[in-house]
């Protein structure tokens, strides 16, 4: 479980632990993490020079046990697609 908190709360949490996992594999990235009510799910916006990425992980992914592996390895797959963008 990356958060035990719920909705906004979760980003406060959710944001460092992005923001190291960029930074192990890029610290030139910026991360920045938000929340969305309507959907419940929380946005992820990479971006790097005038590169930018967005992805979304779904409460159940962030909330849920033992899913931090998981989560950890969309960030990753994430910030090579960041790579990877022409």
């Amino acid at each position: 479980m990356l958060s035990s908190l719920r909705g906004e709360a979760a980003v406060h949490e959710l944001t460092p632990w992005a923001k190291e996992v960029v930074r192990r594999a890029d610290p030139t990235i910026d991360v920045q993490v938000m929340f969305e009510e309507d959907s419940n799910t929380f946005i992820f916006r990479l971006s790097k020079a005038s590169r930018v990425l967005i992805f979304r992980l779904s409460a159940s992914q962030v909330h849920g046990d033992g899913r931090e592996a998981e989560c950890e390895r969309t960030l990753q797959r994430k910030i090579k697609d960041l790579w990877n963008l022409i």
